[in-house]
């Protein structure tokens, strides 16, 4: 009986321990712009990665990101991952606190300038753009400024054609009914337009960007909330860039592809297991780091069209601490299958 009783103590001990453990659980609130980037952060949650961490995350999808600077820096959120809009930009002049910590897509970004199958032999370069309507998720969006660096190439700018805004589900609609000419559409469903004979492909924004390579999505963060929780968040980043191996391992063709792809359906990522298994997903820089000369070209756009009405430097906008903790502790990445020749996601 005595041998009894001292197990159920180290019972009832290890269950207030476990108990402890659950409840020292920091809780992390996420907002996502849906996409197949949003792998990482799935596979983070789905392998057990933030809890390790002593993290558990809580998903809300968003629109846009673009959208979210305002909850992101009121604190319904405390990170946001997205692309890089004008509103981002705009928060920081208002004194808000955010920033960015970690790249999420990065050139080849396996975008598509999409004209409507109709129209291939009519326009066949950047300068046949001039009077046409163009779809973009979002004026101030990232699309726009890719659509302008691929203009610029013709000799044009986005004062020469109409920006229509659509989500990039409705594009679809919009270039099968007329309504656009053309439309700025990422993964999967440019390839989806092409596909299905909808669209036509015009123009790669990877070839028009300057400087290269192009970082277009990222972490951003709500900053008054990470002073705070800096012990916290190093482990979350570590967690994270850890899944971001996992997905550049996957995106080169390594013997995780098909976990990682269940685990995209698993979470509603994306239903259509053939789309992720037959097209290329967009890359990004495995530990982490951003192009800031691409950031900092992409800020001087949004001033220049006056969308923007100030110029901030390299250390208000990207703060590298995080990620780069994690790759210290995670040490060199190596791509697994040594067979692959995709750009990215290294």
């Amino acid at each position: 009986m005595k041998s009894m009783g001292r197990w159920l103590c180290a019972l009832a001990a290890l269950t207030s321990v476990s108990v402890g453990a659950r409840a020292q659980e920091v809780i992390v609130k996420v907002g996502i712009a849906k996409a197949l980037a949003t792998a990482a952060t799935m596979i983070a949650v789905e392998k057990g990665y933030f809890k390790e961490a002593g993290v558990k995350v809580e998903v809300s999808e968003l629109d846009s990101a673009a959208n979210a600077m305002a909850l992101l820096a009121q604190g319904q959120f405390n990170i946001v991952e997205g692309g890089i809009s004008v509103g981002f930009f705009n928060a920081i002049e208002r004194g808000l606190p955010v920033g960015i910590v970690a790249d999420r897509v990065s050139t080849p970004l396996n975008h598509k300038l999409l004209i409507r199958t109709d129209l291939k032999d009519k326009i066949k370069s950047p300068a046949d753009l001039k009077g046409r309507v163009i779809a973009s998720n979002g004026p101030g969006a990232v699309t726009t400024y890719e659509i302008a660096r691929i203009l610029k190439a013709g000799g044009l700018s986005i004062d020469d054609i109409d920006i229509k805004v659509l989500s990039f589900v409705q594009m679809g609609v919009a270039l099968t009914n007329k309504a656009v000419d053309a439309a700025l559409v990422i993964p999967p469903w440019g390839y989806q337009y092409v596909d299905q004979g909808v669209a036509s492909i015009l123009a790669d924004p990877d070839d028009y960007a300057d400087p290269k390579p192009l970082t277009i999505a990222v972490n951003l963060i709500n900053t008054e909330w990470a002073a705070k929780n800096e012990a916290m968040l190093r482990g979350y980043f570590t967690a994270y860039q850890r899944a971001v191996r996992d997905y550049c391992q996957a995106y080169h063709g390594g013997k995780n592809r098909a976990e990682v792809i269940d685990i995209l359906i698993k979470t509603g990522m994306e239903s259509r297991r053939e789309v992720i298994e037959k097209f290329p997903w967009p890359a990004r820089n495995v530990n982490g780091r951003i192009n800031m000369a691409s950031v900092l070209d992409m800020q001087d756009y949004y001033v220049r069209q006056n969308l923007a009405t100030k110029a901030f430097p390299a250390e208000r906008i990207f703060d590298p601490r995080f990620v780069d903790f994690a790759s210290d502790k995670l040490g060199p990445f190596e791509i697994e299958n040594k067979a692959s020749t995709l750009e990215g996601c290294k």
